[in-house]
């Protein structure tokens, strides 16, 4: 069996922790910066950070368009926090010239669940996963809409946000709202490497 390189958009957020949970996994880990980086992954993480400044140096270091392209192509993508509006096709509480990669079918709310100061943590079920998983928000968004081709895989269970969407599949994209790759779990990424080997480009059932 091929082990696939998945690539982390390095340019700004939570990189070495999405590469040390990759490279746990045993897949090939890589920093993309470049679009000649971007050509040698199998998939992509979008990691956490903050999602204007993420558009804007994709734009400065020409990797926008390629990262579109790909992801348009049907290349595995997870997304998270930031990742997740930079994959959403629509964004609410976004500045007037943001610009996002798409691909999900979803409307997300940029900072829903508030500032720094109100990040919180939490256990939430998660479709596929036989037992909850520990999820850190920080200035997180949340999901208000989606298309009929998404599948929720997870919702906040308890508190004034109780019912709101923090995870989602389409096809060969996940996004989640919060930061698996800082508690130590490595489930959901193990989720996105099954993914990613299955080479699925299909909508989730």
């Amino acid at each position: 069996m091929t082990i696939p390189t998945i690539g982390v958009f390095a340019l700004q957020g939570d990189v070495r922790e999405h590469l040390a949970a990759l490279t746990g996994l045993g897949v090939e880990a890589i920093s993309v910066r470049r679009p000649a980086e971007l050509e040698a992954c199998d998939a992509l993480v979008l990691p956490g950070g903050e999602s204007t400044t993420m558009y804007k140096l994709a734009r400065t270091f020409e990797l926008f368009e390629p990262l579109q392209k790909r992801i348009r192509g049907g290349m595995p993508t997870l997304g998270t926090c930031a990742g997740m509006i930079m994959l959403a096709d629509r964004i609410e509480g976004g500045t007037a010239d943001q610009e996002t990669l798409g691909g999900l079918d979803i409307t997300v709310r940029r900072n829903a669940f508030g500032r720094q100061v109100d990040s919180f943590e939490g256990d939430l079920e998660f479709a596929g996963l036989d037992a909850p998983v520990h999820a850190v928000f920080i200035r997180a968004p949340w999901v208000e809409e989606i298309g009929p081709a998404v599948e929720v895989l997870a919702r906040v269970s308890s508190g004034e946000a109780a019912g709101r969407i923090v995870a989602v599949r389409q096809g060969h994209l996940m996004a989640t709202s919060f930061h698996p790759e800082v508690d130590g779990d490595g489930r959901i990424h193990r989720l996105f490497v099954d993914l990613v080997s299955t080479g699925s480009t299909t909508e989730a059932p």
